[in-house]
């Protein structure tokens, strides 16, 4: 019964190693355009910051892969002089779909958690009270190139749950990056 056992693994190790035809892992960084849709019905307008994280591509065949990231992420809005800083650890886990040997388009869910929030600070001094929620769901859809080692891609991505209790603001987030595939 061992023998069977141990067949079995070295079988189904042996079926995923051939399967997964190249890893990649790399760093990666750009620049965010976010804003917040409908908050309170406040004129805003949008923030810009900068994304910074680590990226991992397994190609499960030469046209189709799965992208897991893992990203610090400046988004937020601005409305006059005063920013609402919503910063998170975002997670997206994309599927990528690779074409013409450089060119590529992804979308699959992203999973943020919150770092730093500004929604209280940005209430109060409106008078009003607010607390950011710590989850952020999204979806993510995106394009892109690589060279090499080097990649570049243009991602949008779209809340879907609420950025604060008793709001309708979701996060919506343009992002241009640039990265390096290390291995």
């Amino acid at each position: 019964m061992k023998k069977l056992f141990l067949l079995a693994i070295a079988v189904i190790g042996f079926s995923i190693n051939s399967q997964a035809q190249d890893i990649k892992f790399g760093v990666k960084g750009g620049v965010n355009f976010a804003n917040l849709t409908d908050l309170s019905g406040a004129d805003l307008d949008s923030r810009t910051g900068f994304h910074l994280g680590a990226v991992l591509q397994l190609s499960l065949m030469e046209t189709f892969a799965i992208q897991p990231e893992l990203l610090y992420s400046a988004q937020g809005a601005s409305i006059g002089d005063f920013d609402i800083d919503l910063d998170y650890i975002n997670i997206p886990i994309l599927a990528k779909l690779k074409f013409a040997g450089i060119a590529s388009v992804e979308a699959g869910p992203q999973f943020g958690f919150v770092i730093n929030d500004g929604i209280e600070e940005f209430a109060q001094s409106f008078g009003g009270d607010a607390e950011a929620k710590s989850f952020d769901l999204g979806l993510a859809v995106g394009a892109g190139v690589e060279f090499g080692g080097f990649f570049g891609q243009v991602r949008y991505n779209l809340g879907l749950t609420e950025v604060a209790d008793d709001s309708d603001g979701k996060n919506s987030n343009f992002q241009v990056s640039v990265g390096y595939y290390i291995f």
